[in-house]
């Protein structure tokens, strides 16, 4: 079968989808994506998706016209028309061609889905080694926060860490706060309080980020959004990763350092249990 995206307004087979050489998202990163995951044709959590998505073209003035039915909707058709369950799913929404005004613009929106592939099982069971990047987050930049198509200073950092054999790299602000992974959150455990970074640092709102946060309390784990530094990596009695295709990820360590007992921890076990009990619950196929 024929691959299918939806550009703009309609699906197209994926050899025909062309974007303007004139494009801003190409020439200048003028543009946001969103990476998604569905289970059994349910894509989780998509309003969260959309709610980040919209909020982030307002701040950035990624100016559209598309409102929330109309994605939801190219979304869905790009399952259905690949014949997908569990997919990996990018809606990547970009100003479009250069144009004069405001009023001329005419933005790209592109959505693809292809077949999910999670991360290898060792990890969950073993847990992986992350490292501390190099380089450091600019608060001060008008797209921390926010997941734009600027993204090659997130995907050297990433490089730079699986040469080292290493999973993930941990990005720290320019005033040594941590703040994120290159493609996760993070979150540390020190004496059953869970702790995280706070959005305001600033760090992109994770999805699941967010799922985790509110397993956590239902499950009666304190969490807490504070500013934290390597010292806190350092003392950490578990550590984990968060994105929604990687789910709840453990490290086991950091550089050199072993975290906890070098074992994956009871606690990153148990949420993990639980964040996948959650998507099995939300993405009941509907009849």
């Amino acid at each position: 079968m024929q691959e299918k995206v939806f550009l703009n307004d309609k699906l197209v087979d994926v050899e025909r989808a062309h974007v303007s050489v004139r494009d801003s998202g190409l020439l200048y990163g003028a543009g946001l994506f969103e990476t998604m995951r569905s289970h059994n044709g349910v894509v989780f959590r998509l309003e969260d998706h959309l709610d980040r998505l919209l909020s982030s073209a307002t701040a950035l003035s990624i100016h559209h016209a598309y409102d929330r039915e109309f994605l939801r909707q190219a979304v869905n058709k790009v399952l259905a028309a690949n014949g997908l369950a569990d997919a990996r799913l990018r809606l990547t929404l970009t100003n479009g061609p250069i144009a004069e005004t405001v009023e001329q613009a005419s933005p790209t929106l592109l959505v693809t889905a292809t077949s999910l592939q999670g991360y290898p099982s060792e990890y969950y069971q073993t847990g992986v080694m992350v490292v501390l990047c190099p380089y450091r987050q600019n608060t001060t930049e008008p797209i921390c926060g926010h997941k734009t198509t600027n993204y090659y200073p997130r995907l050297l950092a990433l490089t730079l860490a699986r040469q080292k054999g290493a999973a993930e790299s941990l990005w720290f602000t320019t005033d040594n706060r941590l703040a994120e992974g290159c493609i996760s959150n993070v979150f540390l455990l020190k004496t059953s309080v869970l702790y995280t970074p706070p959005l305001q640092t600033p760090v992109l709102a994770g999805i699941a980020r967010k799922a985790v946060c509110r397993i956590a309390k239902t499950e009666s784990i304190e969490v807490v959004e504070k500013d934290l530094h390597v010292a806190d990596v350092l003392e950490a009695d578990e550590i984990f990763l968060t994105n929604v295709v990687m789910e709840v990820l453990p490290v086991i360590g950091v550089e050199r350092h072993t975290v906890g007992d070098g074992k994956v921890g009871p606690v990153t076990m148990r949420l993990r249990e639980k964040y996948l009990q959650t998507i099995e619950e939300e993405c009941r196929r509907k009849r």
